[in-house]
Formats: structure tokens, sequence, C-alpha cells
């Protein structure tokens, strides 16, 4: 680490400094930054972000149950293959916790991130059959399964009623000892790709804990920050938005631009440092070192691909990655839209005109669009259906994808929040799970209506999904993808009237807002997202009963029937049929119309502005460049090309242009379809 130049206040010694520029602020803590920080603890505190003392004694005994099994396990390997009983008795092996518990900020119930490291003479192989068998016999483990051939391959168990994920990852050593520190680079020399993978969540997380000024002050800031963007439903890597190793590189650059700062400070320069921050400048806690390994590296000097990533965090252990790669345009515009919200919240706070509760009410989201996408996912069985609904929420941000890239929608918002089909939406059988994705339509000049086809970018996405099923041979009879254009006032036939009703606001909260608070996001509901998962698998809502009452904002007039986009019957689990998903329109659910071919019977929408991100100011530390264009700049990498119907009125008078031409398969595909979802924007 650096030497700070400057003195400390109060003539203390210089400091050292964190990360790749020099602090903002040395400024000790206040007193009322502690009382300020107590208050922060006790609005987290329902939300069951701290564990007790109790359940955090038995994680340690589990986890000290389970590195004695893995030495047990690796003394037995080692006597089968024939080593010496010297070598034997100090042959090793460790458990390596990562993840949110090596951090230090899991929540109550949360899972344990684990790594297996054994010696050079213990395999793979072995870890995945003898580990395993030896597994089974054990009388405190339950539900226990492999998933050997996973990207990251993984053993996942129940251990005394605490669920772990364990990776193994074998060293190039002789033996592994108690304190072995897994943060050298060398320790990854002559290693297979799979065991650097495994060994990466570990390196991270320590790196991570390394590069911080003050741990406590870290952890307590990342819970806060990790309940806010679960609660504001931006926290799923899988969607596009980010994770937990995201999340905790932020606030630990923020910890470095304000090392002396405790937690409500540091809450409130996290949001004020990331609405300033001009993307996509990466975010680095340190200089990215070459360790001569020829391994591959985040650097967009060197890969082209690195440079339209929108969104950079980059991960401190050698190799360095860009943690972000899922987001895209929609997701960085709702993400800095939640930064300058979270900054005029805490500005409230820490004016004491309002109280840290307000900072964890999540949006409504049901009230902030004028159209929607429901994408619903059945299977006619529970465990199939548990299957499916994996896949199916993995592959969203390919449609998401495909939304963005058609040129008469600004943006596409997923809620990461899933919702069980209502009676009244499903056959009686079916096992159903929904997402709901906003959208907002581009405003169109010079045009008084247009017709936009999704046809393309819904079949694109079920093309992905039936494909990846097949590859993996997970397709069954039953399981079917379906996509339907909804507006706001149509949304109580799909969700219980709690969330779909607009709530009252109080009389505080109408003095807030005209007291400067933002009256834009007043609109929330109080519970609809979970506050403990990364993305939510559905709340076992009842259906709604009874029609709610007309939102006194809505303007549409009348209501008319959902709109269809694309129904996705089963195909039979064949390479060929999968590949094209041939279109099988199944029976329409009670309150949706069949696709309709023609203008006339489309969904009429009232199409809503673009509202400009706001760049802000940036901070001098951070080092970011001016640039001329503020837009975000679309992937090189996207295959999905732009469709617009044949009867759209062009923005510019001229034909539309897609970013990337169709091949002459997807061409040939095109011209057999025979039904042509669209919307109408009047």
């Amino acid at each position: 680490m650096k030497e700070m130049s400057s003195a400390m206040p109060g003539g203390q010694q210089p400091q050292k400094h964190y990360g790749i520029t020099s602090a903002i602020s040395l400024a000790p803590p206040r007193e009322i930054d502690h009382q300020y920080t107590k208050k922060l603890c006790d609005a987290m505190k329902p939300f069951g972000v701290f564990e007790d003392e109790e359940e955090l004694n038995h994680r340690l005994a589990v986890l000290g149950k389970l590195n004695n099994f893995v030495k047990e396990w690796i003394s037995e390997i080692s006597e089968l293959k024939n080593l010496p009983p010297s070598a034997i008795s100090c042959v090793g092996g460790k458990i390596f916790t990562f993840g949110s518990y090596r951090l230090g900020v899991h929540t109550k119930g949360a899972d344990i991130d684990a790594l297996c490291v054994a010696p050079r003479h213990v395999e793979r192989s072995d870890f995945f059959s003898s580990f395993f068998e030896k597994f089974k016999q054990h009388e405190e483990i339950k539900d226990l399964r492999a998933v050997e051939d996973a990207f990251v391959p993984v053993i996942k168990f129940k251990f005394d009623g605490i669920e772990i994920d364990l990776l193994f990852a074998r060293l190039a050593l002789q033996s592994i000892p108690d304190n072995l520190d897994l943060r050298g680079d060398s320790i990854l020399r002559n290693l297979d790709i799979r065991c650097i993978r495994s060994l990466n969540g570990c390196r991270v997380t320590d790196e991570i804990l390394y590069l911080v000024p003050n741990k406590e002050n870290f952890r307590l800031t990342l819970r806060a920050i990790k309940l806010w963007a679960k609660r504001r439903g931006i926290y799923s890597n899988m969607l596009g938005f980010l994770g937990g190793v995201s999340w905790a590189m932020l606030v630990a650059r923020t910890c470095q631009l304000y090392p002396n700062a405790v937690a409500a400070t540091l809450v409130h320069k996290f949001f004020l440092v990331f609405s300033k921050w001009e993307w996509p400048n990466p975010v680095l806690l340190k200089q990215p070192e070459d360790s001569n390994l020829n391994l591959p590296v985040w650097d967009p000097r060197v890969n082209p691909s690195d440079r339209y990533h929108l969104m950079p965090i980059i991960t401190p252990a050698y190799p360095q990655q860009n943690s972000t790669y899922n987001v895209s345009s929609s997701t960085r515009t709702i993400m800095s839209e939640e930064f300058k919200y979270g900054l005029s919240v805490t500005d409230e706070i820490l004016q004491g005109k309002t109280e840290w509760s307000k900072l964890f009410e999540p949006p409504n989201f049901f009230q902030k669009y004028k159209h929607y996408i429901v994408l619903t996912a059945s299977a006619s069985t529970e465990e199939n259906h548990l299957e499916w609904i994996g896949l199916v929420e993995s592959k969203i941000r390919v449609l998401v994808g495909n939304l963005e890239r058609n040129e008469y929608i600004t943006l596409a918002h997923v809620n990461p929040q899933s919702f069980p089909g209502s009676k009244e939406n499903r056959n009686e059988n079916d096992f159903v799970s929904m997402w709901f994705i906003g959208i907002i339509f581009k405003k169109v000049e010079n045009a008084e209506s247009v017709n936009i086809d999704l046809t393309y970018d819904i079949q694109s996405f079920t093309d992905t999904v039936y494909r990846q099923a097949n590859n993996i041979n997970m397709l069954k009879d039953g399981m079917k993808i379906e996509a339907t254009h909804v507006k706001k006032k149509q949304l109580h036939q799909y969700l219980p009237p709690e969330l779909v009703q607009k709530k009252k606001r109080s009389i505080a909260e109408l003095n807030r807002s005209s007291n400067g608070g933002s009256s834009k996001r007043l609109s929330l509901d109080s519970s609809h997202l979970d506050s403990s998962r990364d993305t939510d698998s559905g709340t076992p809502f009842t259906s709604p009963s009874s029609k709610p009452a007309k939102p006194a904002s809505d303007t549409d007039d009348g209501v008319s029937p959902p709109k269809q986009l694309f129904v996705e019957g089963s195909p039979a689990p064949s390479a060929a049929t999968a590949a094209t998903a041939s279109l099988a329109t199944p029976a329409a659910p009670v309150a949706t119309a069949a696709a309709a071919a023609t203008p006339t019977a489309a969904a009429t929408a009232t199409a809503t502005p673009t509202v400009a991100t706001d760049q802000g100011m940036s901070i001098p530390v951070i080092g970011s460049k001016h640039v001329a264009a503020k837009q975000a700049v679309t992937p090189v990498g996207s295959s999905i090309p732009t469709l617009v119907s044949r009867g759209a009125d062009p923005l510019n008078g001229a034909t539309a242009k897609r970013a990337h031409s169709p091949t002459l398969e997807e061409q040939a595909k095109r011209l057999k379809e025979t039904e042509k979802a669209r919307i109408h924007i009047a």
C-alpha cells in the first residue's frame, strides 16, 4: 500500500491509502455519525440481516466437522494411492469459505459457499466419486447432489440443516497446511481451468477484505447496501443487475475513498459516488497486475469485446474479470436511477427529515409502467416445473436484450421476483411461474401511429430456451413458454390486488415531497420483494377474486383484453423440433386473446416519452474521461437482429436498419411465419 503524503487531522501520522487513487476525505466520524449508524442497524434488524450467536456457533461447528471430514477423506485416498505413512500423516487438506459468509455479511438461514482444497495426488474424479459416496453415509448429510458438468463443478448438500455448496480444487502441492494462503498468484501454476475457476471465489473475497481500510465498517455498510438492492429489485446477476460480489466491490471502493467514515456516512457516500460515476469507466480496487500465467483477463486494450461492457466492475484477484458482463443498457439505466434515488433519500435521512426505513421501502413495480410483457413458464409436474423455471429464468436476459434492440423500445425492465400463475390463467393441473417486464416505448415523431412487431424478438428468445433445454436433455412434455402484452390496468388478471393497487400516500409522505423529496417514487408496496435472496422463486399469493378499483392516475381509455404476443407449445423433445421451436398454440388462458395477424386486432397503447439519463458531475478522483456520446453502445456480440413490423413507420422516414443482419436460415424461418404479433401505438 502507498503512504498518504498529507498528515491526518490532529497531527496524527500519515495513513495508508487504499485503491488506485487518493481518498476523497480523511475526516474522522462525528458523534452524530455514530448515532445515525446505530439507527441504521436498528432499521435493518427487522429484515433478519443479522445472525444471532447461537446460529453463528452452529455454522462454525458444522464447518469444523466438514473440515475434519475432508482431512479424513484425503488421508484415506492417500493410503489407497500407496503414499508412505510419513507423507499421509501430514498430507492435510482444508475447507475455505467465500462469498457472503467469508465477507461476514450472510443473513439468517443463508447457505455457505465453500471450497475443498486437496494436494496434487487427489483427483477431481476422486472428489465426485469416493468423497461423494463417503458423504452419503454421513447421518447429518441431507439432499446430497452433484453437478459435475457445471461451469464450476459443485456438490450441494445440507449439513445439519445448513445448506452448503462445495467446490473442489487440487493444488500442485504435496500437502495442504492449515495456514495456507490462497491470495498468492503462484498458487495457480500448473492448475487446470476448473481448479482456477473454483479458487477464484476465495481469492476475490480474500482480496476484497485485504483492500478495505476497516472491515467492520465495510461489513455493516455492505449489509445495508445488499438489503437496499434486494428491496429495490436490483439484486440479480442472472437477470442483468448486480450480484453479491459486485455490490461488495462497489462498497469496498467507497470505503477506500472515505477510509475513516462509519457505516451511516459510507452508505450516503456510496450513493453519492455511484450516482455520479461516468460509466463505462471501470471500478477498480487496485491496479491490475500481470502474473505471466497466460490466463485471460479483462483488458479492453487487448480484448475488443471488453470495450462494450456497460458497467465494468473488475475483480481484484488474478485473473481479473468483469463481474457485471450481464448488465444491459436497461438494467444500467434502472440502477443509475436507483443510485440517484438512494442519494436523495440518504440526504433526507442525514438532515433528520426521514428515517432509515424509507431507504428499504420497495418500489411498486406494477405502477411504474403503462405496458408490460407477462412471461409465463409452465410444466405438468412440480419436479419438471422447478427444472424448467430455472432454465427460463437464466435466459430472461436474452429476451430483454432482444427487446432493447428493437428501435421502438426505450427500456425493458424485468422484475427479479417471479409469481405463481393465477387459477384464471392456467390449466388446472399445470405448475406455473410468471415474470413481468415493464416496457417503455419510444416517442415516435411525425407519426400518428406505428405498428411494433415483437414476434421475432419473442421467438428468438423461445428458440434459445428450447434449444438449451434439448441440449441438456431437460425438455419434457408439458413444458411451455408464453409471452403476453398487457396494460397496467390489466395486471389484476394476473396478480393479487394488493400488488397492483396504487398505495395511498400518507400526510408525512406528502409533506416530505413538498419539502424537496422525490415524489416520483413514493408509490411503494410494503413487502413484495424478498429481502434475503438474489431472485425469488415466487410468493404463494392467492388468486385475485375481485377487480380492483381504477387507479386515479391511469389515463388509458377502456380495458382491452391482454394481447398475446407469442405462445409456445411444448414440442416433442427432439433436437430438430427444439432447434426450430415451431409454433403450436395451445388453448389460450381465460383472459388472453389469441395473437392477431393484423394491426386492427392489436392492443392500443400510448407511447411514453424517453427520459434522458442524467450523467451527473464527475468526481475528480474517479479519473473518468469526457466522452462525446453518452448513450450506451450495443454490444458487438449481439446475435439477435432488430425486427420492425412491415407496417411500421420508420423514425426518420428511411428504411429501418438493423445492427446485425439475420442469417439466411433466420430469414427463411421468418418467411415461414404465419402469425405476426403487433402492438399498435397511436
